[in-house]
């Protein structure tokens, strides 16, 4: 029941396309399908290997072009030091469309959308710097710069914007209902199909110091009105 993305090992990469091992049915070179995912949903898993030791942090991230836009500190962290290093990382996101109920649970499943992107890391200059703060927060919070004061000079200073390849990407989808057959035997008197996920925004809840009556930004009421609250977040 569980999305993996299996991939073949790195030294099979150097000469052939990353391949889906178990399941490789599932596996897609859809473009479209793939900018789709990551357009779709706002949070992914980097994870690298430090000092020997597998290290895996979720993290948000915006989509320009054929790069994704992730967001570092310049206190540090390990995505800085695998940057530094040229070291190979990989960027992970999973969309869970479903859960499929079959006849037995070990035929049971999910509905995905699965992503694993592999690359080096490249830190953004700063001459794009500015851009591509912008690029994230408009994709995480579309409007609302335009709403709250400039961004500090220091502020930026202590912000690194790192840049990923869409070089090096494997997908696999699952979709559908459970399988099943009119002659499997199983009792078809138990109920078997797909429960859709669908996640929205609810209502804004104004923080302690927002004073009573401040209205409600446009941004926030973008993002929670019928075409905002239909935003998928699963």
């Amino acid at each position: 029941m569980t999305p993996t993305t299996t991939t073949t090992t790195t030294a099979a990469r150097a000469t052939a396309p990353r391949r889906i091992r178990r399941l490789a049915e599932r596996q897609t070179a859809d473009r479209d399908a793939l900018l789709a995912l990551l357009d779709d949903e706002l949070v992914g898993h980097l994870a690298a290997v430090v000092d020997d030791q597998p290290v895996v942090i979720p993290t948000g991230y915006a989509r320009d072009g054929d790069h994704l836009l992730l967001h570092g500190s310049t206190g540090g962290g390990f995505a800085l030091r695998a940057a530094s290093a040229r070291s190979t990382v990989a960027f992970s996101v999973t969309a869970l469309d479903g859960l499929v109920f079959a006849r037995s649970l070990f035929d049971s499943s999910m509905n995905y959308r699965s992503a694993v992107v592999y690359g080096v890391l490249e830190p953004v200059s700063d001459e794009r710097a500015d851009a591509a703060l912008l690029a994230l927060a408009e994709r995480l919070m579309p409007g609302r710069a335009a709403e709250v004061r400039s961004t500090t000079r220091k502020e930026i200073a202590a912000t690194r914007v790192l840049r990923l390849a869409l070089d090096d990407v494997v997908m696999k989808v699952r979709a559908g209902g459970p399988s099943e057959q009119p002659d499997d035997g199983e009792d078809h008197a138990v109920w078997a199909g797909v429960v859709p996920l669908v996640r929205t925004w609810g209502m804004p809840e104004p923080s302690p110091l927002t004073r009573a009556g401040t209205p409600t930004p446009q941004s926030v009421v973008a993002l929670t009105t019928d075409s905002g609250a239909e935003r998928r977040l699963t």
